[in-house]
């Protein structure tokens, strides 16, 4: 049994527990809440506990992969410029689309008052006087008060100074760091394997308080996802075709054969192979195929900001909280920065790992992570669906733009 199934179970267990306790037993919900609740907000406290060092590493082994990639030729540049214009729009369309299609959904006040007495105090978000809040006067002082975005902005200088100094003491470095990235995400492994209890404990006081109110936030939530996902999909499309003067329907048919794989074992690495064979039906030059593609599936996950910001968004919503234009921009530019670094991370590690630090600087409450990865198994069916589509997207635009010169 896989660890997202484990911690989904993790999530059952607890909901259908709640909800009998809340139906049978209404006069033990307190005794239990008072177990419950400390051992949930420990778990949560052991994940985000190897968030700062997880995320600078991270970003400091990305941002070099990335420039070395971007230094290695024209097809590889132009590559890159597709997909970090792609994040980009991906994260703002997100920004804009995930609060209007909330906006119409239902809204518990119960569930919302529920979940403000469940929860800890969330950081201030990046406001007022952002010379203050964006660059750190102590980056050690940022990093102990779990302050994100100042830290990453001195992770992104200290990032893009390494890329000038000897490439061979540079190497060194982003090897230190590419190894307390892999440290840090062997902890969350061993972390997540209690995540079944960590989940249970954190969604049953919630479902004995709220009853069927959360089952429907969740629900509202993986539908918001599955409907990004899809429509980001869609765009992509149009994207492809944009400028290459090549019938929608020949390559939509040239890649469908990719985009079943992609549903069925939801992993773009596992695609790789169809997605090498699709490209070769629409023609595409076997040099820009075998650069372009194997770089995509290692550096591009364009559903990561969609998940990002629209995670944020339904936390945001669920707790009536209305964040600025300030907080979701700096929100949709950590999501682009965070998702090229971290396309590595396997599993739930990928979830926690990523979201954790978003929502921490959007100034957000970190307890719904925990009910919020148990349930990401589902969308995440589409989620390869459109990663997969990117890659292939990517490599269009890569090729016609080789084919053209």
């Amino acid at each position: 049994m896989s660890a997202s199934t484990r911690v989904f179970l993790g999530l059952i267990f607890g909901l259908l527990t709640g909800t009998l306790l809340s139906r049978f037993a209404p006069d033990s919900i307190p005794a239990i809440t008072g177990i419950a609740q400390p051992i949930g907000r420990l778990w949560l406290n052991a994940l985000q506990m190897s968030i700062v060092p997880l995320v600078a590493s991270l970003l400091i082994v990305g941002i070099n992969q990335a420039n070395d990639i971007a230094t290695s030729g024209r097809i590889a540049r132009h590559a890159m410029l597709w997909i970090l214009t792609l994040l980009f729009l991906a994260g703002l369309g997100t920004a804009i689309a995930a609060p209007f299609l909330l906006s119409f959904m239902p809204h518990n006040p119960e569930l919302m008052a529920i979940l403000k007495t469940a929860s800890a105090p969330a950081l201030p978000p990046p406001a007022g006087d952002w010379t203050a809040t964006v660059i750190p006067t102590n980056v050690l002082a940022a990093a102990s008060a779990g302050a994100i975005v100042p830290l990453v902005a001195f992770t992104l200088l200290f990032a893009f100074a390494l890329t000038q100094i000897q490439n061979e003491r540079r190497q060194q470095i982003v090897a230190f760091f590419q190894g307390i990235a892999d440290t840090m995400i062997q902890m969350v492994h061993w972390i997540l394997l209690v995540g079944p209890l960590g989940v249970f404990a954190l969604i049953l006081p919630i479902s004995a308080q709220a009853g069927s109110s959360v089952i429907q936030a969740l629900g509202i939530y993986i539908g918001m996802l599955c409907v990004l996902y899809l429509s980001i999909t869609g765009i992509l499309y149009a994207i492809a075709r944009i400028g290459n003067g090549e019938p929608l329907m020949r390559y939509a048919k040239a890649i469908l054969p990719a985009q079943v794989v992609a549903m069925s074992t939801q992993s773009s690495v596992a695609t790789l192979p169809a997605m090498v064979e699709s490209a070769g039906k629409l023609g595409y030059p076997s040099q820009v195929t075998g650069l372009v593609l194997p770089l995509a599936v290692s550096l591009f996950r364009i559903t990561s900001p969609i998940q990002y910001l629209g995670v944020v968004s339904f936390i945001a919503w669920a707790y009536g909280i209305d964040l600025s234009a300030g907080t979701l921009a700096i929100c949709v530019a950590l999501s682009v920065i965070i998702s090229i670094g971290s396309v590595g991370l396997p599993g739930s590690a990928i979830f926690m790992g990523t979201n954790l630090p978003v929502v921490q600087a959007a100034g957000l409450p970190v307890e719904p992570m925990g009910l919020l990865v148990a349930v990401d198994m589902i969308p995440d069916i589409f989620a390869t669906l459109g990663n997969v589509t990117a890659d292939l997207t990517v490599t269009s635009k890569a090729a016609r733009a080789e084919m053209s010169d």
